[in-house]
This record gives structure tokens, C-alpha cells and sequence, in this order.
């Protein structure tokens, strides 16, 4: 089969594609052949080796990806042969079973199944992001811990960046659950796209008057913020926040020191939760995984641009300049192409 491989820690060049066999399922595991596969922040972190340290053997980028069951190991139920499925955490601590490749064998509990109204492409471009945007949502103190129709009914979230991926994961649902979404962005072609995700009021936040738009909107302060900036939005943060509110960090884009006013936050009795998938426990994701599933069948959870997150695509052969684009902060979502449905 043809897969996309790296042996050493660098820049896109360093992807090569080339011929690997087929491996078999073992127990509890499943084969699954790879229509699309979804790019992330994460995949081209771990192969530069921003997280330390190099590949220890030939590693198959990309943990996000939808496709087919192709076989099933012993012990495993609830999936089969010709199930249309999407995937997440494909490689974590499987260098061999990222989602670049044209069949990959994964534990089942990596796998979810794919509703009848989603195409390849929703479901390559779900994992990572919208696990990480339900997470953030459901961490609030005496908030939902699972999302559905009227969960977040009340609240006020922020989400801040949504136009990224995870912003508008975290757009899509909350709004689904019921809240009031407000979501900041750096200029107006950003507040387009958060618009489109359901964003009910969207803010510059590079404004100067960027605070006092959302205390407008949101006069007694914001329920919970999702944060991608950690470091340059404390600020904004801590001047939007209600008492006893919570900011779920999932990201430090930008890399600003984030520094705590532990006066500020006592007041105001701050929850901070950091969210990364990786530790966060497989009960959470799967329980995750089923919540987001049912937004999809609702029509609630979408891509493309029509749905504020383009989407940029690639095929196999060209996952270098793919995950570049990632690197360089391409706007949207880019998939990566690997096989005909």
C-alpha cells in the first residue's frame, strides 16, 4: 500500500511517500481503508519534534481520518466490515497507524462510527478539533459535562480564534447546545467565517474597545472563554469573565507568557482548565465522540466554507506542502485525499 513516511524530526521535506504491507488487526483492533485523512497543529508539531525528542522508527503522520473498516480483530463489537467510520489519536503511541496511508490498523476505541448524513471529508475533519472544542465546553463549574439540545442553555460562552478549527468546532456546539456565542477574531474575513459557524455576536479583538463590546453583549460577564491565545489574552479574559467562571485553555498561540493576577483571579473565584486530548482519558473522548455524533445527525456540526471552516485539500502524494499550509496557519481545514470512496 502506499503510505507517507519520516524517519527523522524536520520540515515537510522530510514526509516521503512510499510502499508499506498491509498489516493485520489483532485483538481489539481494526483495519480501516483511508479515504480521507485530516491534518493538524499536533501532526506537524510531532514531526518537527517540538515535543522532544526524534521518530524512533518510520512513522506515518496524522491521527484524524474517516473511511471503511476493512477487517476486524478478534473481541471486538459494535463495528464490521464496510462500516463507514472516522478515526482519532490514530498514531498516539502507534508511529505506524497515523492516517497518511491507505489502510491503517487502529484499537477500536479510536474508532466512531460515521453517521448517514456525513461524507469523508466531515468525518476526517472531526477528531482532534471537536473533541478538544467539547472538552473545553463541559469543564465549567456547575455546567453540562455532556453536550445536547438545551445543555448549555443560559450560558454565555466566549470562544476566542473562531476562525480556527477548534473555534468553530466550539461555535457549532455550544450553539447546538444552546448557548449565546460570542467569539473574537483578528479582522473582519475571520468574523465572516465565525458568523458562518453560528457565532451570535462576533468582536475584534484587536480593537482597544474589544472588552467593553463583549461586557455589551454580555453585561454580567461570560460563563466560560475557550482559549486559543492563553498568554496574549489573559487581559481580555479576566476583564470579561463573571464570577466563578471558567477559562478552558486548550492552546498558547503566539507563545505570549501567560502569566497569572492571582488577586484578579481570586476575586473572581477563576476555574482555568487545560485540555489536551492525549491525557485527557478515553471515557471522556468516546463520551465526546457520541455527543458530536449526534450534532452531526442534526445537522448541527458541519465543514466547509458554507459552515465558516474552508477547506483546503490535498491528495497523497503532496502531504508536504499539506501539513506547510498547517504550519503556515492556513485558514480552515486541510484533508489530504488518499483514496477514491
Amino acid at each position: 500500500m502506499r503510505a507517507i513516511t519520516y524517519a527523522r524530526s524536520g520540515d515537510p521535506s522530510v514526509l516521503e511517500l512510499g510502499e508499506r504491507p498491509v498489516a493485520e488487526p489483532g485483538d481489539a483492533e481494526v483495519r480501516v481503508r483511508v479515504v480521507v485523512s485530516g491534518v493538524n497543529p499536533t501532526d506537524w508539531k510531532s514531526r518537527t519534534g517540538s515535543y522532544g525528542g526524534g521518530p524512533e522508527e518510520a512513522t506515518v503522520p496524522n491521527h484524524d481520518g474517516a473511511g471503511v473498516i476493512d477487517a476486524v480483530g478478534a473481541g471486538v463489537d459494535g463495528l464490521s466490515v464496510g462500516d463507514r467510520v472516522w478515526i482519532t489519536l490514530a498514531g498516539d503511541g502507534r508511529p505506524a497507524s497515523g492516517t497518511a496511508q491507505e489502510f491503517t490498523v487502529v484499537p477500536a476505541g479510536r474508532v466512531f462510527p460515521l453517521p448517514a448524513n456525513a461524507d469523508f471529508e466531515l468525518g476526517a475533519s472531526t477528531g482532534i478539533p471537536a473533541i478538544t472544542a467539547h472538552r473545553a465546553l463541559t469543564v465549567g463549574d456547575g455546567g453540562a459535562t455532556r453536550l445536547r439540545p438545551g445543555a448549555l442553555s443560559g450560558r454565555t460562552i466566549l470562544v476566542a480564534g473562531g476562525a480556527g478549527a477548534v473555534g468553530n468546532a466550539a461555535i457549532q456546539l455550544a450553539r447546538w447546545a444552546g448557548a449565546t456565542v460570542i467569539s473574537t477574531v483578528s479582522r473582519e474575513s475571520k468574523a465572516t467565517l465565525a458568523t458562518a459557524a453560528g457565532a451570535h455576536h462576533v468582536v475584534e479583538y484587536t480593537k482597544a474597545d474589544a472588552a467593553d463590546a463583549i461586557r455589551g453583549i454580555a453585561p454580567d460577564g461570560v460563563d466560560l472563554v475557550v482559549e486559543v491565545a492563553a498568554g496574549a489574552n489573559a487581559e481580555l479574559d479576566l476583564a470579561v469573565l463573571r464570577p466563578r467562571g471558567t477559562i478552558s485553555i486548550y492552546a498558547n498561540d503566539g507563545g505570549a507568557p501567560f502569566e497569572l493576577d492571582v488577586r484578579r483571579n481570586m476575586g473572581l473565584n477563576t476555574r482555568y482548565q487545560f485540555v489536551l486530548l492525549y491525557t485527557v482519558g478515553w471515557d471522556r473522548i468516546t463520551a465526546a465522540a457520541e455527543d458530536i455524533n449526534h450534532a452531526i445527525e442534526d445537522e448541527a456540526y458541519r465543514v466547509g466554507e458554507q459552515a465558516g471552516l474552508p477547506l483546503h485539500r490535498y491528495q497523497l502524494e503532496d502531504t508536504a506542502a499539506a501539513h506547510a499550509a498547517v504550519e503556515n496557519n492556513a485558514v480552515g481545514k486541510v484533508l489530504i485525499t488518499v483514496a477514491a470512496t
